[in-house]
């Protein structure tokens, strides 16, 4: 079964398009990978489209949406939203509804640094290696998880506080995750 999986931030400009693109070039067919904001901008951020394109992750037909297209009676289930919001710096993460599972992978938004356009590429580059390094851990989930509704919901808040330099969850009971370019 391809489960629908849906990015949601904010602005939907940068973490979620992150996420995104990078979860649909990594998966194949597994998943069906969307995203969405609250409030979106309705451009994608320029320095996540470089970020994505220097490391060879398609970029076509990304754009940015609102949650609404989602959330429609005639809409496509979802079945898992990931946040990606930051709610540790007061940034209101989006509220939304429906029988689908509901995890949280919290980032600081790379398109609220200032600076000049080194260090907002030095942002988007560490945005995405905390992406990389939580979707690994999400691909790395036994196919058993996904049966198992509480324990797959335990195991993506989990994955939520994955840091690049962090063993994943599964590594610390002793089982290795794939890694990816």
């Amino acid at each position: 079964m391809k489960r629908r999986v849906l990015f949601l931030c904010t602005g939907n400009s940068a973490r979620s398009v992150l996420a995104e693109a990078t979860l649909r070039a990594w998966a194949g067919n597994r998943f069906e990978v969307l995203s969405a904001g609250s409030q979106p901008t309705g451009s994608i951020n320029p320095y996540a489209l470089t970020q994505l394109a220097a490391e060879g992750i398609p970029t076509a037909g990304l754009r940015s949406k609102s949650w609404d297209e989602f959330a429609t009676p005639d809409a496509v289930p979802i079945d898992l939203v990931i946040t990606v919001c930051d709610s540790a710096a007061a940034e209101t993460c989006p509220v939304v509804f429906g029988d689908f599972l509901r995890a949280h992978w919290g980032l600081p938004d790379p398109a609220a640094v200032e600076g000049d356009d080194e260090a907002k590429a030095d942002v988007f580059r560490e945005a995405h290696r905390i992406l990389k390094a939580r979707l690994n851990a999400f691909l790395a989930l036994p196919a058993e998880v996904w049966g198992d509704r509480a324990a797959l919901k335990q195991a993506l808040d989990r994955i939520g506080f994955v840091e690049p330099e962090d063993e994943t969850a599964d590594d610390r009971q002793g089982e290795t995750s794939s890694q990816r370019p």
